[in-house]
């Protein structure tokens, strides 16, 4: 079995992080509220909608503000109906990121990683310490308090014991540097979260993490590896390692 182009796209499509302690719903549009955390704020992506796109961001905007929440992120999509980028455009929307949707077979994958370079699957409290210190200093995310870090280990633990995925922690020379997950979906690894300590970046570490998550895939039976990369960081890696390109996802904030 092997993925088409729409498969690709519609795996692109269907990507949505809850996280803990948050809030969400779809009626046509997927709305996550964030917590306080990972700093507030409402995302939206998904949308299959018979309203027009004034609709669809009516609605977005009205249960942010329902919710207390400042500000919307949008993601577009390619498989979005309708299409909102105009639409968020003529309301003042910002610009703020895009990232590239990226794909490849894992059968014959592989990625160098330099020495001096490990990568371990995180398993303990320390580990999930030393990855919540890089999410904070990547991200500028507030740091978890010892109850979170239990319950992220749990989450953890959770994911590696029905094999639903894994969080991988590198380290440079020792130190902790680097982090990221993945997820097992219909066939395809998600790779997400990537963070890497902007002392650290350049010498393999988003590498080590890479290859580690593709060979978790492997072993919980993907068979294709999708991510996002960022154009100004992680894409270039993807595109050398053999990733294709199967088009870019912006994201759009709006004041409500």
């Amino acid at each position: 079995m092997t993925h088409t182009l729409d498969d690709v796209l519609r795996a692109s499509a269907a990507w949505v992080w809850f996280p803990r302690d948050g809030k969400h719903e779809n009626t046509g549009l997927q709305l996550v509220r964030y917590p306080a955390r990972l700093g507030g704020g409402v995302k939206a992506s998904m949308v299959q909608s018979q309203l027009d796109a004034a609709g669809v961001l009516d609605h977005a905007i009205e249960r942010t503000r329902a919710w207390g929440e400042p500000s919307l992120t949008f993601w577009t999509n390619a498989s979005d109906s309708p299409d909102l980028e105009v639409e968020l455009q003529r309301r003042g929307a910002v610009h703020t990121d895009t990232v590239a949707v990226f794909a490849r077979p894992i059968d014959g994958l592989s990625v160098e990683v330099p020495e001096g370079v490990t990568a371990e699957v995180v398993r303990t409290l320390e580990q999930v310490r030393e990855v919540d210190a890089v999410n904070v200093a990547v991200w500028d995310q507030h740091p978890l308090d010892e109850q979170g870090l239990r319950d992220e280990l749990d989450e953890v633990s959770s994911g590696l014991e029905s094999g639903e995925g894994a969080r991988v922690l590198a380290r440079l020379d020792g130190r902790a540097v680097s982090t990221g997950g993945c997820t097992i979906v219909d066939g395809f690894v998600r790779l997400w979260g990537a963070a890497t300590l902007a002392d650290a970046r350049g010498h393999g570490a988003y590498r080590a993490v890479l290859a580690k998550r593709l060979r978790i895939g492997a072993e919980l039976g993907a068979i294709t590896a999708i991510v996002k990369g960022r154009i100004s960081t992680s894409a270039p890696i993807l595109a050398r390692a053999g990733f294709a390109h199967y088009g870019d996802e912006r994201a759009y904030v709006l004041s409500v």
